[in-house]
């Protein structure tokens, strides 16, 4: 595959764009900030990047060799991961025509969108293929099922992180035109073939992602395997992070998902007695600390701010067992981290009053105080 020969004619359309771009971006960060200022400028600031949005419209159009290099680079990019639109399946750690067929069809259900026809069709029949491989005595096919779900969940749950931070920068602008602006530019420039590879996701893409993860840890929970969502949950510290500036229904799925992963959590590391199982009961403590404080904020201000409540009474209350005990498990120094977390979090969110871990603070404020007359 060679690389692209680059001509006058086409250099010169790209110059152009670039040089535009560059003085456009200047311009606009300038008239913004007077715009602040002096109403009146709010217009032409409307009509520059009007102007802006209808050249990059207009250049394709006028430099047709611009148009065929973007093809070209879009060509090589299909002719690399499809050749000739022809599935070609990726070979991993189990190299099975059960685990690849699998794989694609978590892959296809992963790529479509959920209002396609074909999408409950596709997912349904790899739930059907994962269930016989579950029912099976044959620890091959149930290792299969732990590769291809483990994969499966760290591809949507890295997709899902990448959709998060558009989002949220998108959120982060001046305002809700510039937000509108933001969204019409990356569609230009996705037409042009100037922007990523990738097309950018939107706030419903990221909600599916969210929806397809859970579905995933369900999945690796009923086969067995809830480990595997849980570490990857409890190591998405950025994503987190990043939620706490999410929208609210996103938000709400992201609850939805720490729910079930912190139920999970729980029963990690419990039955230990031999050397090696009381080193995995450390490990099982580690994520368990990560988790709380990766997750432990969202739950704080993410249960609120939609018509209905992400979780039932009773789903807040068994949740809020399960926090306690997944606490009690630290160290005392750890559980100090995390409350200190939590009392921040909970204290400054004036939308909710969950979850109520005030009796898992007064016991480790108890035994602090204990040890310090003690010593």
């Amino acid at each position: 595959m060679g690389m692209m020969e680059y001509t006058p004619s086409s250099i010169a359309p790209l110059l152009l764009r670039n040089l535009v771009t560059s003085i456009f971006i200047f311009a606009d960060k300038s008239l913004l900030n007077l715009a602040q200022k002096y109403r009146p400028l709010e217009f032409i600031h409307y009509i520059l990047i009007t102007s802006f949005l209808f050249f990059l419209r207009l250049l394709p159009s006028r430099f047709p060799s611009f148009n065929s290099n973007s093809d070209k680079n879009h060509h090589t990019f299909t002719f690399e991961s499809h050749k000739n639109n022809i599935y070609e399946p990726s070979r991993g750690s189990d190299d099975s025509g059960i685990a690849r067929a699998l794989s694609q069809l978590l892959s296809i259900v992963n790529d479509i969108p959920v209002n396609s026809r074909k999408y409950e069709l596709v997912r349904s029949l790899a739930e059907r293929l994962i269930d016989e491989n579950h029912r099976e005595n044959v620890e091959a096919l149930h290792e299969v099922n732990r590769a291809v779900l483990s994969s499966a969940f760290s591809r949507a749950l890295g997709q899902l992180e990448a959709a998060v931070v558009e989002l949220v920068g998108d959120m982060a602008s001046s305002g809700r035109v510039q937000y509108r602006l933001n969204r019409v530019f990356r569609v230009v420039q996705s037409r042009a073939g100037w922007g990523k590879e990738e097309a950018s996701r939107s706030g419903i893409s990221a909600e599916k992602l969210a929806a397809e993860i859970l579905w995933l840890a369900q999945k690796l929970a009923a086969c067995g395997f809830a480990e595997e969502a849980v570490e990857r949950w409890a190591s998405a510290s950025n994503l987190g992070w990043l939620a706490l500036s999410a929208e609210p229904r996103l938000q709400g799925s992201l609850v939805k998902v720490s729910a079930f992963l912190f139920k999970q959590a729980k029963d990690l590391g419990v039955e230990t007695s031999t050397e090696e199982e009381e080193y995995q009961k450390k490990q099982h403590r580690k994520t368990k600390l990560k988790m709380l404080l990766s997750w432990l904020p969202l739950l704080c201000r993410g249960s609120d701010g939609l018509d209905m409540p992400v979780l039932s009474t009773n789903e807040k209350a068994q949740l809020e067992r399960v926090l306690e005990d997944n606490i009690q498990m630290l160290l005392h120094e750890e559980q100090e981290q995390v409350l200190s977390l939590w009392l921040h979090h909970f204290t400054y969110c004036p939308y909710s009053d969950w979850p109520n871990l005030h009796a898992s603070y007064a016991r480790w404020y108890t035994a602090s105080r204990n040890h310090l007359l003690l010593h």
